[in-house]
């Protein structure tokens, strides 16, 4: 990972976000599912995770060996296509959605997320 990423893991003093954007969908850490509007999407927890991990960093490229480490706790290269499994499994859940496009390969290898970083319409309400 290079030395400009956001870390995995926040600070002590930093909470984890509830909700993240990735475009038009709305990543819900607690449902640990995602939603475009009012509809869930249903997406299995790996799915969710590398979603998750993408939106993360719109617009970075994650490699296959990063995203491994990260979503699947694998720090070796494995010989399996389960990271290119489930890229299309999450396509194929956007796609009714018209969204399939947001989870782009990288030219170069790997993938990313996108759409752009957007901040969350939700909220805990008045914390005063």
């Amino acid at each position: 990972m290079n030395s400009t990423a956001t870390p995995l893991f926040p600070d002590d003093d930093t909470l984890i976000p509830r909700f993240r954007e990735a475009g038009e969908v709305t990543l819900d850490l607690f449902h640990r599912d995602g939603r475009v509007d009012d509809r869930w999407i249903g997406f299995h927890p790996r799915e969710f995770e590398l979603l998750w991990r993408l939106a993360q960093q719109p617009g970075v490229r994650m490699t296959r060996r990063e995203l491994l480490a990260d979503v699947w706790r694998i720090h070796f290269e494995p010989e399996t296509n389960s990271v290119a499994v489930h890229v299309a499994r999450v396509r194929g859940k956007l796609e009714p959605f018209g969204l399939s496009g947001i989870l782009a390969t990288h030219p170069e290898g790997g993938y990313y997320l996108d759409a752009p970083a957007t901040p969350s319409d939700f909220s805990f309400g008045d914390t005063n």
